[in-house]
């Protein structure tokens, strides 16, 4: 079993900045595969970015070049770094983690809203 707590989600005005954190418990953290994922209202959720033990990242085309994903496995800490915010990026942002051998085998964060406002 992994927990996964999220945090550094709020409110933001266009062309800010934010990093989101998550982090992890209850298991070996890399082992997994690490994702940020999101939702917008009356939207389905979508795949922002992973990160997996090595490093390697993967990001949403719409998003490339905006955001930046990376782990401290040390803190079993996964952050989402938010550059140049607009107000389709308000979403709820949930943290995932994906086990490398077993991908059923998937924890989801509860989620921490960020909104883009003026």
């Amino acid at each position: 079993q992994v927990q996964l707590v999220e945090s550094g989600g709020g409110l933001v005005q266009p062309g800010g900045s934010l990093r989101l954190s998550c982090a992890a418990s209850g298991s070996i953290f890399s082992i997994y595969v690490m994702g940020w994922y999101r939702q917008a209202p009356g939207k389905q959720r979508e795949l922002v970015a992973t990160i997996n033990n090595g490093g390697i990242t993967y990001y949403a085309d719409s998003l490339k070049g905006r955001i930046t994903v990376s782990r401290d496995n040390a803190k079993n800490t996964v952050y989402l770094q938010m550059r140049s915010l607009k107000p389709e990026d308000t979403a709820v942002y949930y943290c995932n983690a994906r086990h490398v051998r077993n991908p059923r085998e998937t924890y989801w964060g509860q989620g921490t809203q960020v909104t883009v406002s003026s």
